[in-house]
């Protein structure tokens, strides 16, 4: 528009100027994710991956589409948002790679009520950091403004990925028998679930702040509160050119109790050993604070377990090694057990307490 006239879009809280404007700033940051595939730059209608190259010879495409909570708050709390984009990316990422699949590209969805600059590119930077750690390629997203509906301040994120993996090579948990082992790998914290109950024993019980420091956490509890979920689709990816794995669990809202069913066959359950693995500071302190007993506490949060991979008892230990190796830190966990005709069991039994 012309200088000196009135623009009443931008008068009801839409600035179209400066969304283009952040549409330029995050070029370089997406451009630095593409990979092999990648047709189109950033702006498009569309985002444009191509397949091709004959390099699967029966794929199957796998997406999935997630978000972050009421993690969010906390980063508005902290006013540190170039994490939470980590966490938007490895949530959708990690349900990929329980299937088998690479991950190829991802899109995000940023809606807001008043775009702030310096805030949306902190964000993207997160999620192009996410896309690098799991080599996948940022292709596409979508800005909205949306006055009214969203507090000054706030904003809301989701994300799209889309993975590819042979058909033969599909992990779907179907060849899982009784005697197999269950590896567990280290989360790097909460993740992305629990959040409100957090918010309530931290904040509304507790009185906390972000601000307070934590001994238990060596930290405040704000830089532990945002830790960046952790990624783990290129350990897994490895760890299968070398071995049958034949189940992965992402351990997301539910914990181990309801998320490890969901790929079990008939016939089998999982008996887990708590005390197997380190629990680490933050689930201790929730639990003792926010007096949650210990079913609930294997019900809500991942107590320090973010995936489980379920394997030949005869290549557990070999597995357990590469997976050091690659970085993890896995432990055995558990493993799998037949159902009882006889009398009702559990499909996921944890000695919580």
């Amino acid at each position: 528009m012309s200088n000196g006239e009135k623009c009443r879009y931008t008068e009801a809280g839409v600035d179209i100027d400066k969304g283009n404007a952040f549409v330029e700033r995050i070029k370089p940051v997406v451009a630095a994710t593409f990979r092999p595939g990648v047709l189109t730059g950033i702006g498009g209608f569309g985002g444009l991956f191509a397949l091709g190259g004959g390099k699967f010879k029966d794929p199957v495409l796998v997406s999935s589409t997630d978000g972050v909570g009421t993690k969010l708050m906390i980063a508005n709390l902290c006013q540190k948002h170039d994490t939470i984009g980590i966490d938007l990316v490895a949530m959708c990422v990690n349900d990929v790679v329980v299937c088998g699949a690479h991950p190829l590209f991802f899109l995000d969805y940023f809606a807001t009520g008043g775009l702030d600059l310096d805030v949306a590119t902190d964000v993207v930077k997160g999620i192009a950091a996410g896309c690098e750690i799991s080599k996948c390629a940022l292709i596409g997203g979508e800005t909205a403004e949306m006055p009214g509906m969203y507090k000054p301040g706030d904003y809301d994120l989701a994300g799209f990925v889309v993975g590819i993996c042979e058909r033969d090579k599909l992990i779907d948990g179907s060849e899982i028998k009784v005697g197999d082992k269950l590896i567990g790998l280290a989360s790097s914290g909460l993740h992305s679930n629990g959040y409100s109950l957090v918010r309530k024993i931290c904040f509304d019980e507790m009185k906390l702040t972000v601000k307070t420091r934590i001994d238990e956490f060596g930290c405040t509890l704000g830089e532990e509160l945002l830790r960046p979920t952790r990624i783990y689709s290129e350990p897994l990816l490895n760890l299968i050119k070398n071995y049958k794995v034949k189940g992965l669990v992402h351990i997301t809202g539910g914990g181990l109790i309801d998320n490890i069913p969901r790929v079990l066959p008939n016939g089998c359950r999982a008996v887990i050993h708590k005390k197997s693995w380190e629990v680490l500071p933050i689930f201790e302190f929730l639990r003792e604070h926010g007096k949650v007993t210990p079913l609930e506490m294997c019900r809500t949060f991942n107590n320090g377990i973010g995936m489980v991979v379920i394997v030949d008892a005869k290549e557990a230990g070999d597995a357990v090694q590469q997976l050091e190796a690659l970085g993890e830190k896995p432990y055995l966990i558990g493993e799998i057990a037949p159902v009882s005709p006889k009398k009702e069991e559990p499909l996921v039994e944890v000695d919580c307490g």
